[in-house]
């Protein structure tokens, strides 16, 4: 298949950037394209939504209007404008990410789906409609079928890290003991600042289950395990 198959499909008008037909379906594609990306990040209750994807589209894809325009008819020999927004929504993209109380990275997969949606409009900006959808294909297919694959993958790790709040901070020495006693190692323990006040002792703990009798136990037993003590007040994998 040549790269530019759905480019010769669709006719010689399509490849030309002051062609109104060109331009609404440019435009029309990278907001279709961007809408159905910001939609699966909506629907699971992200904060870059709808709007936000339609925007990053609308905006890319402007920008390699302008570029193609400058390169065409100004002679200019870079690509300023698509470079630029690349550049800024990765500053953009890279301030929203956050952790949560429990000590979570929140945001990674929408802000790399807000530079996938750039970096496909300007695909489409520029008239390169196989690559842009073959891109998008992908980028469906992996936020589609990589959450089931990572979920599984994670549960048959012996590796696997806890939010843990102990009824009192002086309890630490008695958890340590109780999961050295089931078979755990602990890998890392750090005190979460956000609970400082609650007068909980309230920990991200990394475990590895290297007892025999663990190798095929599944987390969330390990979980009523941990859950069961007594010097424990709450205990949920983090995933």
């Amino acid at each position: 298949m040549p790269h530019n198959y759905i480019e010769t499909l669709l006719g010689e008008w399509s490849q030309q950037p002051n062609h109104l037909g060109a331009i609404i379906l440019r435009v029309g594609l990278a907001i279709v394209l961007s809408a159905i990306i910001g939609w699966d990040r909506s629907s699971k209750r992200h904060p870059a939504g709808l709007r936000t994807f339609i925007l990053v589209g609308i905006t890319s894809v402007f920008a390699a209007f302008c570029d193609e325009y400058m390169v065409t008819s100004m002679q200019v020999r870079a690509t300023f404008l698509s470079a630029a927004d690349l550049i800024c929504l990765a500053t953009i993209s890279g301030k929203t990410l956050l952790f949560s109380s429990k000590n979570q990275l929140k945001g990674l997969t929408t802000s790399i789906g807000l530079f996938t949606v750039a970096v496909l409009s300007i695909c489409i900006g520029f008239g390169m409609y196989t690559y842009a959808l073959i891109g998008f294909v992908t980028a469906i297919a992996c936020m589609a079928c990589l959450p089931t694959l990572e979920s599984y993958l994670k549960g048959i790790s012996p590796q696997f890290e806890i939010h843990l709040e102990l009824k009192s901070r002086n309890q630490l020495l008695d958890f340590i003991t109780a999961i050295r006693e089931f078979g755990l190692h602990l890998d890392d323990i750090e005190f979460n600042p956000a609970y400082a006040n609650t007068g909980l002792g309230v920990y991200t703990v990394k475990l590895t289950a290297i007892g025999q009798n663990l190798h095929k136990t599944t987390h969330d037993k390990i979980l009523e395990a941990l859950a069961a003590l007594d010097c424990v007040a709450f205990v949920e994998e983090i995933k």
